[in-house]
């Protein structure tokens, strides 16, 4: 598998950390929200960069791609 492919695993299954969804998966997220965070700045770290993917994936319609990941692909615990 690879490093592409373990983003999109990893990102079908993170759960917003904090604020007001938190516990949402992002895909999940509203768009209005990510949109929000796409105009004031994404946060730094992973979880930036992953809000700028759901941002990238809901612009182009492609929120079902992560669904089918999600299923495809159960978390191991």
């Amino acid at each position: 598998m690879d490093k592409n492919q373990e983003q999109l695993i990893k990102l079908a299954h993170t759960k917003m950390p904090f604020g007001k969804y938190e516990g949402r998966f992002l895909i999940e997220l509203p768009e209005y929200y990510v949109v929000w965070y796409h105009n004031k700045g994404f946060p730094n770290g992973e979880l930036g960069q992953q809000l700028q993917l759901v941002y990238e994936l809901k612009l182009n319609g492609l929120e079902e791609l992560i669904r089918n990941i999600k299923k495809r692909y159960p978390k191991r615990h």
